[in-house]
């Protein structure tokens, strides 16, 4: 498995009967988590300086209750990166900080490749693969379906001070959009996708991620330059096997081009403990450069 665990604005603090605590810069919130199986305590009763917590609904959804007055948005650090942190519906802040795994992995890849790399980032979200392959020199194509979120990760990239770097924005449905690239002849050196486990395009496209992730992948596999860098899957899809993402890659990228192909679990170390928070799958491509 492979732990974040070089933040310094952010911290896992407990965890436990569904619920974790996380400390994101100033501010400690109390959300949900279906992997937390483990009793370690009532962490109401633990722990007297939360600022909200994410409290779920019978009927879906939910809603925050804050204890104390927090910011409507407020920014934190990972190394150069910086992001706007918000309490978003369905308990979500704008950033998943087990990512700085894979962000860590792409800016390390691009620098050592000493050459110009173009990166298509889909379902993109907030943008924190965007910066950490802004930061790193790449230039980059952000495609979401959510006008939303596209201009969250704006905010991002211009609070980490990559404005004037090279990246385009797009708001669009991910298969229509690199099925144009593929009619365009466009072609990318390193792509990264974050697809949900089901979701809606722009015009109410239904996305379904054991019905649609093999032909995605298969054809991103031709809009890939000569010599790919990388191709990034993340995954929050429970009931799927780590080797099922390792399976798809093998059978698109891997029959075009010669690299290692691997999966692994990421996590988020719990502070002052041996445990470790299990947050999803990546599942890579990289090349031998």
């Amino acid at each position: 498995m492979k732990i974040a665990n070089d933040w310094k604005d952010y911290e896992l603090l407990d965890a436990s009967c569904g619920e974790k605590l996380e400390k994101w810069g100033n501010n400690i919130l109390l959300r949900p988590d279906p992997q937390i199986i483990w009793d370690n305590g009532n962490l109401m009763e633990k722990y007297k300086n939360i600022n909200a917590r994410y409290i779920r609904s019978n009927k879906g959804g939910g809603h925050w209750e804050n204890f104390k007055e927090t910011q409507d948005s407020w920014v934190i650090a990972y190394k150069n990166l910086k992001f706007n942190i918000k309490q978003m519906g369905f308990k979500h802040t704008g950033l998943f900080p087990e990512q700085a795994v894979n962000w860590d992995f792409m800016i390390d890849k691009i620098r050592k490749s000493n050459r110009n790399i173009k990166v298509l980032n889909l379902f993109a979200y907030t943008g924190g693969a965007s910066l950490a392959c802004l930061y790193a020199g790449a230039s980059v194509v952000h495609v979401d379906s959510s006008k939303g979120m596209v201009d969250w990760a704006k905010e991002n990239v211009k609070i980490s001070g990559l404005a004037d770097k090279n990246i385009r924005y797009i708001v669009d449905d991910v298969i229509k959009f690199v099925k144009r690239e593929i009619r365009r002849g466009n072609k990318y050196d390193a792509i990264i996708m974050d697809p949900p486990s089901y979701g809606r395009g722009v015009n109410g496209e239904v996305w379904d991620i054991e019905k649609d992730l093999f032909p995605l992948v298969e054809l991103c596999s031709e809009i890939l330059s000569d010599n790919p860098l990388f191709f990034i899957i993340n995954t929050y899809t429970t009931g799927l096997s780590k080797e099922v993402f390792t399976n798809v890659l093998k059978l698109t990228i891997g029959k075009k081009y010669k690299g290692n192909i691997y999966s692994e679990e990421i996590g988020l170390p719990i502070k002052n403990s041996d445990l470790i928070l299990p947050c999803g799958i990546c599942s890579r491509y990289e090349s031998y450069e």
